[in-house]
């Protein structure tokens, strides 16, 4: 017997973010799950490094990976539509939680549970605090995107530049591994890679 689920995973590919703006560069689904994976396992790092906690950074990136899989099926929900009020911020949740189920169903019965702790498994406060920083990392993807945005002389995205800032700084103010990589790793980012290279050698 034959399973969907990956085949349908693999279509993360074909939906693209930010539909209500014009962008200099599309971003597709798969894109933003790779840079929020990344950032979450980084983020997790420097809790264990510099604050001594005991987050299972591998964890984080896969939840990063698959954080917005739903959108397979729901496609991109425009923030701003999202967010508008209480009752379409709850209709929207259990959209997506039907889409997550839906997904997970797609798995042979075996296999599940190992996905379903990725999807939304939280059983300890490592792990809820662990998913705070994955939010983080969707968070700091999505202000990496407006600055690309903007460095290419494109204004559309100088409001959700700002929203995406306030937003994070509310973030970070409880999670100073968010904070630390927003003040070492953020700056970088627009430069170009001869500029990147060239700062990067030892003097």
């Amino acid at each position: 017997m034959s399973h969907n689920f990956f085949a349908t995973i693999s279509r993360m590919k074909y939906i693209e973010r930010w539909a209500l703006m014009r962008n200099s560069r599309p971003e597709n689904l798969s894109e933003h799950s790779l840079e929020v994976a990344m950032i979450a396992h980084a983020l997790c790092v420097i809790g264990n490094v510099r604050y001594g906690r005991h987050l299972n950074a591998e964890k984080a990136a896969l939840c990063g990976l698959y954080h917005d899989a739903s959108e397979i099926i729901t496609g991109d929900m425009p923030t701003p539509v999202k967010y508008a009020n209480q009752r379409l911020k709850t209709a929207y949740k259990e959209v997506e939680a039907d889409s997550e189920n839906r997904l997970l169903g797609e798995l042979p019965d075996d296999l599940r549970p190992a996905f379903e702790e990725i999807f939304h498994t939280e059983e300890t406060d490592e792990d809820r605090y662990m998913r705070r920083l994955v939010k983080a990392a969707d968070k700091i993807s999505a202000l990496i995107k407006c600055i690309e945005e903007e460095n290419s002389g494109n204004r559309e995205f100088r409001t959700a530049k700002a929203a995406t800032e306030e937003s994070l700084r509310h973030l970070a103010a409880g999670l100073p591994e968010a904070a630390d990589f927003v003040s070492e790793f953020l700056p970088p980012y627009g430069r170009t890679l001869d500029e990147l290279l060239t700062e990067s050698v030892p003097q």
